[in-house]
């Protein structure tokens, strides 16, 4: 007789073993047959152009977060107004549910005001549009002839 965690370990083995079945069915019956466009890198339907070391604004990182953060609130918002604005648990405690709910629910909003108006403050949400640095790479090969296999290389387009 297994236990309960026995059976959801012989759960979890049953999900790998399945999981490498079906994989490696998959590369017994799907065709090979690799091209250069199939090898070619995917970027929305275009041509990749140019290097992918791209400088990218930390700001969206600091936006999503913001974003996440208030996103989380909703969702603790949710239940607290299915749960406690009830009228029966209201009435049942003489309206002292009532205000408890609110002041904990005002309390809970008043925190992550906090948290948004300290990043504010601190002016983590000013977009400022920042200077690119390009890298700057020690090489002994002179400049000139990097610009001779460009043209080379556009010339043939």
């Amino acid at each position: 007789m297994l236990s309960d965690f026995g059976a959801i370990l012989l759960f979890i083995v049953a999900a790998f073993a399945f999981i490498a079945v079906v994989l490696f069915g998959a590369r017994l019956l799907r065709p090979s047959r690799p091209n250069v466009e199939k090898n070619s890198t995917y970027e929305s339907g275009e041509e990749p152009v140019g290097n992918a070391n791209v400088q990218f604004n930390i700001r969206f990182y600091i936006v999503a977060l913001v974003f996440v953060l208030f996103d989380v609130e909703l969702v603790f918002l949710f239940p607290w107004a299915t749960v406690f604005g009830q009228a029966r648990l209201i009435e049942a405690t003489d309206g002292r549910w009532g205000w408890f709910a609110l002041t904990e629910v005002v309390l809970f909003v008043l925190v992550l005001a906090l948290g948004l108006a300290y990043v504010w403050a601190k002016g983590y949400l000013d977009w400022v549009k920042p200077q690119p640095k390009l890298p700057v790479i020690e090489t002994k090969v002179p400049a000139d002839l990097y610009k001779q296999v460009n043209e080379r290389y556009k010339s043939n387009d």
